[in-house]
C-alpha cells in the first residue's frame, strides 16, 4: 500500500500509543506485517548480533488467552498507586485532565487487547537478562528495543496503530506457555496490538521543553 505522506519529523512526532482508535474489525495483511518487520531489522543491533524476534499472534483463541492475561495483569497494575496512569498527579489542571484521558484510553485497551486483529510480542533470543549486570542487560535490550520502535514507526507510515505495553510481563511465563516460547532463553519485552487506525490524523503530544530534560556537560 502507499505510505502516508509524512516527513521524518512528522512520523516521529505523531506515532502515538493508539487504543480507542484501533479498528478491531479490519484485518491486517500479512505482507504489511512483513514490511514492518523488514524495516525493524534495519535497526542497530549490538555487535551486529540480531537476537530480536517478533511473535505475531493472529489465532483467535491465542489472542483471547493473551487478552485475558493482559486483563489480569492490568487489574494488578491498577492497584499500583503512583504507577497506574490514573493515580499520577501532574500538578496542574490541564495536565491532569489529559492524564485522565490517557487513563480512559488505557483502561479501554485493558479490556480489549485480545480483540486486535494481531498482537505483536517482540523478544530477544539472546538469553534472559534477569539479574544480569547493567552492561549485559542494556546490550541485550539494545538488540530488540530499537527494532521494536522501528516496527511501530513503519506501522504508522502504513496507517497501522500500535501501543507499547509491558504490564503482561507480570505474567510473562503464562504468556510464554500460550505461545510455546522457551522461557529460559527467550525474553519478551512488550506486547502491542496491531490494527488499522480509525483515521490517520494523529498530532504531536504536549511535551516539556527540551531544556527541561537536557543536562549540559553534567547532571
Amino acid at each position: 500500500m502507499a505510505l502516508l505522506a509524512l516527513d521524518p519529523d512528522q512520523l516521529l512526532s505523531t506515532t502515538r500509543a493508539v487504543r480507542k482508535r484501533l479498528d478491531f474489525d479490519r484485518p491486517v495483511e500479512d505482507d504489511l506485517i512483513r514490511e514492518c518487520v523488514a524495516a525493524a531489522m534495519q535497526a542497530p543491533s549490538g555487535s551486529n548480533n540480531m537476537t530480536m524476534q517478533f511473535i505475531v499472534v493472529r489465532d483467535p483463541d491465542k489472542k483471547q488467552a493473551l487478552g485475558e492475561i493482559y486483563r489480569q495483569c492490568y487489574a494488578m497494575y491498577q492497584q499500583m498507586d503512583g504507577v497506574y496512569v490514573r493515580s499520577i498527579d501532574k500538578g496542574e489542571a490541564s495536565a491532569n485532565a489529559q492524564q485522565l484521558r490517557v487513563a480512559d484510553s488505557a483502561d479501554f485497551l485493558g479490556d480489549r487487547m485480545g480483540d486486535a486483529p494481531a498482537l505483536v510480542i517482540p523478544c530477544t533470543a539472546g538469553g534472559r537478562v534477569d539479574g544480569m549486570p547493567g552492561l549485559v542487560a542494556a546490550s541485550a535490550m539494545a538488540n530488540v528495543l530499537p527494532a521494536t520502535w522501528s516496527f511501530m514507526l513503519a506501522a504508522r507510515a502504513r496507517g497501522l496503530g500500535t501501543c507499547w505495553t509491558t504490564v503482561h510481563l507480570m505474567m510473562e511465563q503464562q504468556a510464554a506457555d500460550v505461545l510455546g516460547v522457551p522461557f529460559d532463553i527467550v525474553q519478551q519485552v512488550c506486547l502491542s496490538p496491531l490494527a488499522y487506525t480509525k483515521g490517520t490524523d494523529f498530532k504531536p503530544a504536549v511535551r516539556p521543553a527540551p531544556d527541561s530534560i537536557i543536562h549540559w556537560d553534567q547532571w
